[in-house]
């Protein structure tokens, strides 16, 4: 007894007297963040970027102004630090190296920024402009294929700006700035529309040579708390003009998606970084390309809307080869297009769920004969209201469920009869987009014009809404975790909203560089949950993992 009562005071002793060697351990690279206007700063997003590699991890400085990063984070070799901070920006360029069992140190200094409308959000520059909601609300088109950022340094006039709405009116849907693609078949803006939007952005850009904007630029605030505590990991992809717009792991850990803007199918290994690429080829080559959603079936096949090329495509990663289920031509015009599909129950009846974005159509594929057939869910809706079905669910017997994103409605589409019902969301005009069915049955969905998040039970009928936190993010996607958590992303705002929906709290974590994330994923097979989506502007793959 009295020789294991001396062997715990030895190591107590080796313990307290080494504590760097224990650190040294948990602990690559750490530092404090640091101003002459602030002094040590909270909620400073500090990235190190080896090197070579296309990984970039990120971590947040706490209330003291501390940063680290784990061990297990960063390999051995010399990093590229740099910050993201409103407001400010490195006083120096940084470096540091990273060895092996011992903790490096990178104190780093920020100074005021030259240029604070460079580093500003959308929705940023959003809560910024004078303005009305209406005014302001036919902006949130633009953020498609571009940031706010462009039309508010914009010199254009009033009269200008109308041809320039004009002209944007000719690109498509999946159009990026590094890769624009003009459409086949031509789109119209009504003329009171363009003129009052033209009006508007007149009023608040740089024309009529105003050297600065005639408004404060208003920030959000740094991350600060529970905000703090998350590593974010970043993959780009080889080229500039990959659009990741969907992203989905499977149940290997393989990360694939969806490129919005070229013909290709992509996967990602996070742990070693390989990138891979399947082509697909285009059934209608002088149209624009890309995919829209990816979806797998119950035999672990990948299937991608084939947006403007039309139809579906199925791949199967173990023969690697894609089958294509082709729009019959009589059924096909210019502005055909595939946008959305759920093919996830298809082994029920054979039936895979897509639409049709220029009838405002849905339409479902037989698999064994490769027709298709049509449904109109808004045919005895008043005229006068645009409608678009747009994200979808399939519940157990692939009853579909679908968001009117062009109004207000969640519809059902009946298996058996294709008898449609549709549900009004409580918010008038809430334009839900994309979503997904729990376990239960119940169907959980952002309502993109609303600020909203909500929940559709289709057991009782009834709607739940949870405004999001921060005004003018404009929820794209949301995912209902195991834990309970709702998870959503947005093109506007670079933030991962995480909210709880039995008490309402919320945290917002800030990503590292500007992010236009469309559809997300959450892997709840640990706890916290992990956070996926892509950055479908700057050809990246964003890994997002609380600590708490």
């Amino acid at each position: 007894m009295n020789v294991r009562r001396a062997l715990g005071a030895v190591l107590l002793i080796l313990l307290a007297v080494t504590p760097g060697a224990a650190r040294a351990q948990d602990v690559a690279l750490a530092g404090q963040v640091t101003s002459a206007e602030e002094g040590a700063m909270e909620g400073v997003l500090v990235s190190a970027q080896r090197a070579g590699s296309p990984i970039t991890v990120t971590v947040v400085s706490d209330a003291q102004g501390r940063y680290k990063f784990p061990a297990d984070r960063l390999a051995a070799g010399t990093y590229t630090l740099s910050i993201r901070a409103a407001g400010y920006e490195l006083a120096a360029a940084a470096t540091a190296d990273v060895a092996a069992a011992r903790t490096g140190t990178a104190d780093l200094k920020l100074r005021k920024a030259a240029d604070l409308a460079a580093q500003l959000t959308s929705t940023e520059w959003l809560n910024s402009m004078p303005g009305t909601a209406e005014q302001k609300l036919p902006l949130i088109e633009c953020m498609s294929c571009h940031t706010l950022e462009r039309v508010l340094r914009s010199k254009y006039s009033a009269d200008e700006f109308v041809g320039v709405l004009r002209r944007m009116q000719g690109y498509a849907n999946n159009t990026t700035t590094q890769h624009p693609q003009l459409r086949v078949a031509e789109r119209e803006m009504s003329e009171k529309r363009a003129r009052d939007l033209a009006d508007y952005v007149a009023s608040v850009n740089l024309s009529g040579g105003r050297e600065s904007w005639a408004f404060a630029l208003k920030a959000l605030p740094r991350p600060r708390g529970r905000a703090t505590r998350v590593i974010i990991t970043e993959y780009a992809l080889p080229r500039p003009t990959i659009a990741p717009h969907d992203v989905r792991p499977d149940a290997d850990g393989v990360v694939w998606y969806s490129n919005f803007v070229e013909p290709f199918l992509g996967r990602l290994d996070p742990k070693t970084g390989t990138h891979e690429e399947f082509r697909y080829p285009l059934p209608k080559p002088k149209f624009p390309q890309g995919a829209l959603a990816l979806e797998p079936d119950q035999d672990g096949n990948w299937w991608l809307s084939m947006m403007f090329q039309s139809g579906l495509t199925r791949f199967d990663p173990r023969t690697k080869e894609f089958r294509h289920y082709p729009i019959p031509p009589e059924q096909m015009t210019d502005g055909t297009q595939q946008s959305l599909m759920m093919p996830g129950r298809a082994k029920v009846d054979g039936k895979v769920w897509t639409n049709d974005v220029s009838t405002h159509e849905i339409l479902r594929l037989d698999l064994a004969t490769g027709a298709y057939e049509r449904v109109n869910p808004f045919k005895h809706m008043p005229k006068g209201r645009q409608h678009s079905p747009y994200g979808m669910a399939a519940d157990a017997d692939n009853n579909l469920y679908f968001m009117d994103f062009g109004d207000e409605s969640i519809g059902r589409v009946d298996a058996k009869s294709l008898r449609t019902t549709l549900y009004p969301t409580p918010t008038p005009r809430s334009r839900p987009r994309r979503g997904m069915m729990d376990d239960k049955g119940r169907l959980w969905f952002a309502e993109f014009a609303a600020n909203k998040v909500g929940m559709f039970d289709p057991a009782t009928e009834d709607f739940k809404e949870w405004a999001a936190p921060t005004p003018h993010t404009f929820p794209y996607d949301v995912y209902f975790d195991r834990h309970g958590e709702l998870w959503s992303g947005a093109m506007s705002s670079d933030r991962v909203l995480r909210l709880d929906p039995a008490t309402g709290q919320s945290i917002e974590y800030l990503l590292p560089h500007q992010t236009n994330i469309r559809r997300i994923f959450v892997d709840d097979g640990k706890t916290p949950a992990t956070f996926w989506a892509g950055n479908n502007h700057h050809a990246s793959i964003v890994k997002l993992e609380p600590l708490d």
